[in-house]
């Protein structure tokens, strides 16, 4: 992680600890580093993850519990199987 921000290896540090089949939302990890009202800024730093899968970002959803922001290719879809294979979300939701 050296050579980028602190606070992005700071976001990807705690995205790391989600375990696998379990999801937190944006504002739990901005809580978890601190900085308790940067969900957006952790959202950005998360979109810019050069360590998937090894930092699970697809594991992060919006507050509400709705799949956002994923950059990867296949997007939303793609953070959907992700999350329907390791157990976290059942086929057919949203």
């Amino acid at each position: 992680m050296q050579g980028h921000p602190p606070f992005y290896q700071a976001v990807w540090k705690a995205c790391a600890e989600i375990p696998k089949g379990q999801v937190r939302t944006y504002g739990w990890l901005a809580r978890r580093i601190g900085k308790p009202k940067a969900a957006r800024a952790v959202g950005q730093a998360l979109g810019r993850n050069p360590f998937a899968p090894t930092i699970p970002c697809h594991r992060v959803v919006g507050a509400d519990g709705r799949l956002t922001g994923f950059s990867a290719p296949g997007g939303i879809a793609a953070k959907r199987r992700l999350l329907i294979k390791e157990g976290a979300l059942r086929q057919g939701t949203k």
